[in-house]
């Protein structure tokens, strides 16, 4: 449906006189058999003819040749602006196709967006001022014959893309200087695809790997998110390592480097061997703040790291890993809510090891947890990266199905109001009698409101 929107786009504007093509990763995805997550057009005509041959656009970058064209739906207006998604993308739930004048453009004063854009009638002009020969290929879709024929091909992105290659279209460098991020979406594209990336285009990117910061945090946190929520995560944060950004962006990370466990628990190696293990297992797709919680689980070993006789500690590592989370969430820009979940997961993937041992109206307090899916998945992982033992995560799974929701979640048997009823007058102290009655009926020992209230007046008798 999607192609066939594009499609229909492109032979809009051909109709009008126009030139139009389908172009980068949707012809490149095409290419490798991938379905494209969505289309592109680009076409000789400017932004005001755009929006003036469709009845609805967006002219979300006009300044830069680029108009949104929705799919019509009945009652459309410029009031449904499709939302975007927390890595910056157009939501699925209104599709767009994006379309894009040919342009050249001019200085890039702030390392990320052309100083000026003058708009072209030739299509080659267009595709070299583009990232990589991979993403420069033109598309014609109402052309008949097989794919590859239908293909213009101005920048060898057709050989690039048979041999494996991230190659920037022209002198790397350049590419580059003019954005910034492009050092990132090489790494992405290379992991992605499993392709090696050009010996001068990855030369480039170490020179300019400290210009990075150029970049805002948002597109830096986007980028990094995808990398890890694609299904490579191991191949990118190791071609971060190598190119000398993961320095630049998460020092806390490159820092786990040689920082030695202990062999009975991690037979695997330092700590970094064992997140980018964890990385590695992954499940694809996952959300973006297990992504992240897996990444960021073990950042305070580093800082913690201590020998003892015979013995590697790392004392306090989960308090100094949640505050040193919480600064990179900062850093990066992430969401409250996102920010809230990478901190819970760091903050309580070490209490798995107490589930075996916990009291009954802990381990119920435990599983409750907001999102409690994420943390048992972390676990496995933890462990999958490690020592392998899976006794922990089979018995909590085991547990938590044996149990009904009424019994992890019940009603509550006494509430504030009973207790100011009985004389206690309103306090800190009410949150104290409130969880201890909680654990009594979590634990099976109060059964009902009577024997609740029986509880506290024994437990917590009213002050004369």
């Amino acid at each position: 449906m999607q192609k066939d929107f594009a499609t229909s786009i492109v032979r809009t504007l051909r109709e009008r006189g126009h030139k139009a093509y389908l172009v980068g990763g949707c012809v490149r995805d095409l290419l490798l058999g991938r379905e494209p997550a969505d289309y592109d057009v680009t076409t000789d005509a400017t932004p005001d003819q755009v929006m003036s041959i469709f009845p609805v656009t967006y002219a979300v970058g006009a300044q830069f040749g680029v108009v949104l064209v929705p799919v019509p739906t009945p009652r459309m207006d410029a009031a449904c602006m499709p939302d975007r998604d927390a890595t910056g993308y157009i939501s699925p739930h209104a599709y767009v196709v994006e379309v894009a004048t040919f342009r050249s453009d001019i200085g890039y004063s702030d390392g990320r967006h052309p100083d000026e854009v003058r708009f072209s009638k030739d299509p080659r002009e267009d595709v070299v001022r583009r990232d990589f020969t991979i993403n420069g290929l033109l598309l014609d879709p109402l052309a008949e014959g097989p794919l590859h024929d239908c293909v213009l091909d101005y920048v060898g992105g057709n050989e690039d893309l048979k041999a494996g290659i991230i190659r920037t279209i022209g002198e790397p460098s350049r590419r580059f200087s003019e954005d910034k991020l492009r050092l990132l979406r090489a790494i992405r594209f290379a992991a992605r695809f499993g392709y090696k990336v050009d010996t001068a285009t990855f030369a480039a990117i170490r020179t300019h790997a400290p210009q990075i910061h150029q970049v805002s945090r948002e597109r830096v946190r986007n980028e990094l998110t995808r990398m890890l929520m694609e299904g490579h995560a191991r191949e990118a944060f190791l071609l971060l390592d190598n190119a000398g950004l993961l320095h630049e962006l998460l020092p806390e990370i490159e820092a786990m480097k040689g920082v030695k466990q202990p062999p009975q628990f991690h037979p695997e190696g330092d700590v970094f061997v064992h997140t980018l293990l964890l990385l590695e297992k992954l499940p694809h797709p996952c959300s973006m703040t297990l992504a992240w919680g897996a990444l960021l689980h073990d950042v305070g070993k580093p800082p913690t790291f201590r020998v003892v006789p015979e013995r590697i500690r790392f004392d306090g590592h989960v308090d100094v890993g949640v505050k040193m989370a919480e600064e990179i969430c900062q850093r990066l820009r992430f969401s409250t809510d996102d920010t809230n979940q990478v901190l819970a997961l760091v903050d309580n993937h070490m209490r798995f090891a107490h589930a075996m041992r916990m009291s009954e109206s802990t381990f119920k307090k435990f599983v409750r947890m907001p999102h409690f899916q994420e943390h048992l998945e972390l676990h496995r992982l933890d462990c999958q990266a490690s020592h392998g033992d899976l006794a922990t995560y089979d018995f909590t799974r085991e547990k938590m199905a044996a149990l009904p929701p009424e019994a992890i979640r019940p009603a509550p048997l006494v509430t504030g109001d009973d207790l100011i009823a009985a004389g206690h007058e309103p306090g800190p102290r009410f949150k104290e009698m409130l969880s201890a009655v909680e654990d009594g009926q979590l634990e099976g020992r109060l059964l009902n409101r009577e024997q609740a209230l029986q509880f506290v007046a024994q437990e917590f008798p009213v002050p004369k």
